[in-house]
């Protein structure tokens, strides 16, 4: 394998890595039971790749928060 396609694969590698560290601090940080939190957290570690592709269709969802103030819920 030449030295350029070496590089390429380090590179796919880190990217992988950090979009599931991101993936699984995402998975702590939302307002799930810690069992479904640990079952999130051991897809995306077992199966990096294929986890990171079924969290990212059904995973956990963030919290869609109201209106801070009943002046921002008029319309």
């Amino acid at each position: 394998m030449s030295e350029l396609a070496s590089y390429f694969w380090i590179g796919v590698v880190v990217l992988l890595l950090l979009v599931d560290l991101w993936a699984i601090i995402s998975v702590f940080r939302s307002d799930k039971t810690v069992g479904t939190k640990a079952g999130w957290a051991l897809v995306l570690i077992i199966l990096p790749v294929v986890g990171l592709v079924i969290w990212g269709v059904a995973g956990p969802r963030g919290v869609k928060e109201g209106p801070s103030s009943p002046e921002h819920s008029k319309g």
